[in-house]
């Protein structure tokens, strides 16, 4: 399985395009849209986004074997999630100090 590149990006615009071409399948936390859950958490404007790993029932414009871990930040706020191969994949919100 051929892994995805690393990504940060630091534009809003940017993040929330990318956010929403991704879809999350198989076990633990699964969506259609990974926007709409971020927004949702209340990170309308995220300022800082990473994507790395490689996970077979992630989706990046349909296509599979995406990113595995997501970290979202709008200002003290962060949304993560944590996936592999073969695990559970599981979400997190925090406040950051």
């Amino acid at each position: 399985m051929e892994e995805m590149e690393a990504l940060t990006l630091t534009n809003s615009e940017e993040i929330l395009k990318v956010l929403a071409s991704i879809s999350l399948k198989g076990r633990g936390f699964v969506t259609e849209c990974l926007v709409g859950e971020v927004m949702d958490a209340g990170l309308c404007e995220p300022d800082y986004f990473t994507a790395t790993g490689c996970d077979p029932d992630a989706y990046y414009n349909g296509e599979p074997n995406a990113w595995a871990n997501y970290h979202v930040r709008q200002s003290k706020k962060v949304f993560m999630v944590y996936g592999r191969a073969n695990k559970a994949r599981r979400s997190h919100i925090a406040d950051t100090p």
